[in-house]
């Protein structure tokens, strides 16, 4: 991924190296929605668990993220599917050195029942999505895979879930500049 403006690297990964292990990921994230996606910043996600099978990510319900009934507005719902959804993928394509273009092509949402607490989002496609990283590196061409991600709002409904997506992931690898 090119994070660089000009002459300032803006790399979230060199940026964070500071921070400790349990930081670095939620300032990636806020950082590239910083600097790239500010809607996805203002939404503060805190990732909880990233590896290269599952991510969690957390949405508080708070003053900016709530509705009118007191519950998480779906656009932020579907911010918080975006995030699990691709995280995996940013994580493998930034550790693989290679400059790969992601984005959802598809999105589809189940609401199941109002989230009334800070929502975790949570992707397990984690192999399938590493797959789909080296078949996108190995062909050149757009490479796509649906990606479930399920919400719960652990406060107020346990692990019972609020929400269901399934968000197509599609990657491709970009040509070099100069070739």
């Amino acid at each position: 991924m090119r994070y660089a403006s000009g002459m300032l690297d803006l790399n979230p990964r060199k940026l964070v190296k500071v921070l400790p292990e349990s930081m670095r990921e939620t300032a990636i994230l806020r950082l590239f929605g910083l600097a790239k996606i500010p809607m996805l910043y203002l939404a503060r996600p805190e990732v909880l668990e990233l590896t290269s099978e599952r991510a969690e990510v957390k949405i508080p319900l708070n003053r900016m993220t709530r509705n009118h009934l007191r519950s998480m507005y779906f656009g932020v719902l579907a911010i918080g599917a975006d995030c699990a959804g691709g995280i995996i993928a940013m994580k493998l394509i930034d550790d693989a050195g290679e400059d790969v273009s992601l984005i959802f092509g598809e999105f589809n949402a189940k609401f199941l029942k109002r989230a009334e607490g800070d929502v975790h989002f949570i992707c397990e496609d984690g192999k399938a999505v590493q797959e789909l990283v080296r078949r996108a590196i190995a062909s050149g061409e757009r490479e796509s895979l649906p990606v479930r991600v399920v919400a719960t709002a652990p406060s107020k409904s346990g692990d019972e879930p609020v929400a269901e997506f399934t968000l197509l992931l599609s990657l491709k690898k970009r040509a070099r500049r100069g070739n």
